[in-house]
Parts: C-alpha cells; structure tokens; sequence
C-alpha cells in the first residue's frame, strides 16, 4: 500500500530529469571562488527579483539567520508576526545568532498591516530596544499557508522607507504565494532589503535556500554564511535541482493549491472535524472535535501521515508527489475514520 504523506511539502523528492540534472551539473568549489552553477542560480533569482546579488544556503532558516544578523546589532529587535518562522521554527536563532528580541504582533492569520507595524515601533529613547528590521513570511506556514497582497506589502514599504527600517521577507512558500496570486517575480523589486527562497518544499529540491541581498551586503553575508558552516564546495549539484525546478516546477504548484482545497472540502463533510480553515495555498489546517494525537495515530494507521501545529491544529500539506487518486483515497478513509 502506498503511504500518501500529507506532513510536508519539504519531503518531495528529486525527479528523475531533476536527478539527472543534477548529475550532469558544471562544479567548482564556492568557498575558494565560484561554483558556475551555484552562481547561475543565484544570478537568476537576483535578476528575476531585481536584487543585485544572491547566496545559496542550504536551508531557509540559515538564509533568514544571515539576513536578521545584517540587519541588526545586539539588543535590538525586530518586527514579525506571533507565527513567524523565525520565531517559532529557528531553534531561538535571532536571540543565539543575532542577540535581539522580537515584537510579536498578532497579524491577520500571520500577514501583517502597515497599521499594526506602525502601532509596534519603539520610541528612540534609551528604555526601549531598537527597532532595527520587520520581517514579513510569504506565504504564512502556522497559519495555513496565507498570501500576501502586493498592496500591504507595498504599504509597508512605504511605512519602512518613511522609518529608515529595513524590511525582510522570509520567502519560504513565496512561489506558492506568486501563483496563487497571479503576481509575477519582478513585481517585488525595491520592496525588500533581503529575501529568502527556499527551493526545497514545493519546488521539489533536495536542499537549498537562496538569500537575495544587494552589492553593499554580499561580502558580509558570504562572512555570517561562512560562521555559520553554510559555505559549501561543489554546491552545483544541489544549485541545478534549483535551476531545473525554476524553470519546470512553478506553474504546476496550481496543482497542488487545487488539491489541498479539495482536501479541505473533503473534510468540511466529516463529523469529527470541528473546523477547517480554508486554504489560500498548499496548506490545510483543521480542528478535530477530540484528540488530536489519535486522529494523527488513525491515519497513520490507515496509510496517511499528517502533523500536529500545537493548540489541536492539525496540517496537511499537498506537493507533487500527491495525486488525485490520493485525495481519492483520502476521501474514502476520512469518510470511514472511527474517531
């Protein structure tokens, strides 16, 4: 029987032309120099985001690390939303690596609004912690794969560019996010300091964030990425996953944001499901009526493999290596589950 894993996109794994892709992949070393494939694909995400440089990481969470360590100093803190990544899923990294304090404001379903960041500035006076950055999460993971429009961002840009703050955006689904909004790469440009793009949830990568910074950051950037053990040799074999999945595995993410609402209406019709929230993206997250853990340990049970979020949330997630014939089966063991 087949496991369908609903847990993550992060557990996709290489195609075959991605495979061989990455086998037939132009190498160096990138810490003496230049690995040409890692530098393509750092040109290319620079280019299509209208940033001047770009640095290949191999995970998200280094790749917002570096950027929360360029922006800011010790004691200082930083903007974000209460279900922030770097809050909840960093291991306590800008507290360990960057020595500052976040301000945790309660966005509309992890999306902040000018309004609010406004509200969330400390005064310049030497009781309070400097506000030194505000960090945006596109799309919104804890809060079930929430979007962005171009408009707040765009307000809290002007917001920040008023302040003289810089702005983040940890990019983690942010494909997911152009797609399902219809926005298109280069509407980003000059609306963040620094980005991240992770290239191993729905794009199908094995490994690999990129950091997209500008020329006055890249060298500093490439010092915090070294500190931190991110420097790597031969990154052209991972760096081609992320090439191939640009320019083949964007437009499919559609497939995914359809399943997951079919998910999400598959269970709207189950009576031991309390809520659902409805899905922007590839993300659904339900409450059951009665223990979480043993509807997780049901399923599992039953061939499909889903996570708990905390607080009774449970999440699915859909990727390419869910097909309509599993939510086919999902419906057929959802409809049947003894809770």
């Amino acid at each position: 029987m087949k496991r369908i894993d609903l847990r993550s996109d992060t557990v996709t794994q290489p195609t075959e032309a991605m495979l061989e892709a990455m086998m037939k992949a132009v190498v160096g070393d990138d810490v003496i120099d230049v690995d040409p494939t890692t530098r393509a694909l750092e040109d290319q995400l620079a280019k299509d985001f209208g940033f001047d440089r770009a640095l290949f990481c191999p995970s998200g969470t280094m790749a917002n690390q570096i950027a929360l360590m360029l922006h800011t100093r010790p004691g200082d803190e930083i903007i974000c939303d209460a279900l922030s990544h770097i809050y909840w899923y960093e291991g306590g990294g800008p507290a360990a690596n960057a020595g500052v304090s976040l301000r945790l404001l309660p966005g509309e379903r992890g999306c902040l609004t000018a309004d609010l960041v406004a509200s969330a500035m400390n005064p310049e006076n030497e009781h309070a912690a400097r506000t030194a950055l505000i960090s945006l999460e596109n799309t919104a993971n804890k809060a079930g794969g929430t979007c962005y429009e171009l408009e707040e961002i765009k307000a809290i840009r002007a917001l920040a560019n008023k302040c003289e703050l810089p702005v983040h955006l940890d990019g983690a689904r942010l494909f997911n996010a152009l797609v399902a909004k219809s926005q298109k790469p280069q509407q980003y440009k000059g609306l963040f300091d620094t980005m991240s793009i992770c290239l191993s949830k729905g794009l199908g990568c094995p490994v690999g964030s990129v950091l997209l910074v500008n020329h006055a950051q890249y060298y500093e950037a490439r010092r915090i990425r070294k500190r931190l053990g991110g420097g790597m040799r031969q990154s052209g074999f991972l760096a081609a996953a992320g090439l191939y999945a640009l320019n083949n595995h964007i437009d499919r993410l559609a497939e995914d944001h359809q399943r997951a609402e079919a998910l999400a209406n598959i269970l709207s019709e189950c009576d031991w499901v309390k809520q659902v929230v409805k899905p922007q993206t590839n993300i659904v997250i339900f409450y059951p009526h009665k223990d979480a853990d043993n509807i997780i340990k049901l399923l599992n049970e039953a061939g499909v493999d889903i996570i708990s979020m905390g607080g009774g949330a449970l999440r699915m997630v859909t990727h390419m290596h869910i097909t309509n014939e599993d939510i086919d089966v999902c419906r057929r063991i959802f409809s049947k589950l003894a809770v």
